[in-house]
């Protein structure tokens, strides 16, 4: 045997596994920037569909147990929960808050803010205690302690504020439900005192449905849902239909229901064509 022959022939062999590994790595690197390359390219598809279609955020609160009343709102936390599901239904990007004292609400509503676009459908439900102060409307948190008309201002969210903080950052268009206008268990205390919520004007571009016309307060029914809950539930689930037409059929079915004892108040300054629906776009 020829041992230079061999020898070179081992060189050869070494030399040509050593340039199928290289061609082998080459080919996996090409893949795998490939692949990288269609990774990122998903996320960005997908921010460029979602960059047209109109945001559509909500913020719900159901305060229920509150210390200086009789026996906790067992509707306003079952309210909140089931219009919650019904917005996430409808496209909502919903953020829930229960039982919220001053500082949960006062995050929730900078959270909300920080959300709102120029394109954004803002929504804001409170179902609790409500009380009017001045010329200014204020939903109560569960910790408030009050005992003047002052500590209502102190200790209560301003609804007029939470609009024009969303106002700030230029919402197309404010939808507001309150279903506050109830007996609260503050009104002995005062010297005096005014029944249910004040008006609220709607700012530019807004819809606003209290569960009571101003200065008039509202008896919890029995039953799972609060009346205003209860109709705005069975308009929102009947089928695509504009915000506005939704909010004035709620508050026609809860008249009738109640034999006018209770007549809600829509307040509207609404431009934009906002519907509800699953497949409602804006």
């Amino acid at each position: 045997m020829d041992i230079s022959k061999l020898g070179l022939s081992r060189r050869s062999v070494a030399i040509t596994a050593a340039l199928v590994g290289m061609v082998s790595l080459a080919i996996g690197a090409h893949a795998a920037l490939n692949k990288r390359a269609l990774d990122a390219a998903e996320p960005v598809a997908t921010e460029q569909a979602d960059a047209g279609r109109p945001s559509r955020i909500a913020l719900v609160i159901g305060n229920g147990h509150y210390p200086d009343a009789n026996a906790p709102l067992t509707q306003s936390i079952n309210d909140a929960r089931a219009l919650t599901a019904a917005l996430r239904q409808d496209g909502f990007d919903v953020d829930v808050v229960e039982d919220a004292t001053h500082d949960d609400m006062s995050r929730a509503i900078a959270r909300l803010k920080s959300m709102v676009r120029p394109d954004s459908v803002v929504m804001l439900f409170f179902g609790g205690y409500g009380i009017q102060a001045g010329r200014e409307s204020f939903m109560i948190p569960v910790d408030a302690t009050i005992w003047k008309e002052a500590d209502v201002r102190r200790d209560g969210i301003s609804v007029e504020s939470v609009l024009d903080a969303i106002k700030e950052n230029g919402a197309c268009a404010k939808l507001v439900v309150l279903d506050a206008s109830r007996r609260n268990p503050y009104e002995r205390r005062f010297r005096a005192f005014s029944h249910g919520l004040a008006p609220i004007g709607a700012p530019d571009n807004a819809l606003i449905l209290t569960s009571a016309t101003p200065g008039k307060v509202a008896d919890d029914a029995d039953g799972q849902h609060s009346v205003l809950v209860s109709e705005l539930l069975n308009n929102l689930n009947a089928q695509t239909a504009a915000a506005e037409a939704v909010f004035n059929k709620t508050r026609v079915a809860i008249s009738k229901a109640t034999d006018g004892a209770q007549v809600p108040s829509v307040s509207s300054s609404l431009l934009e064509d906002v519907r509800f629906g699953a497949s409602a776009g804006s």
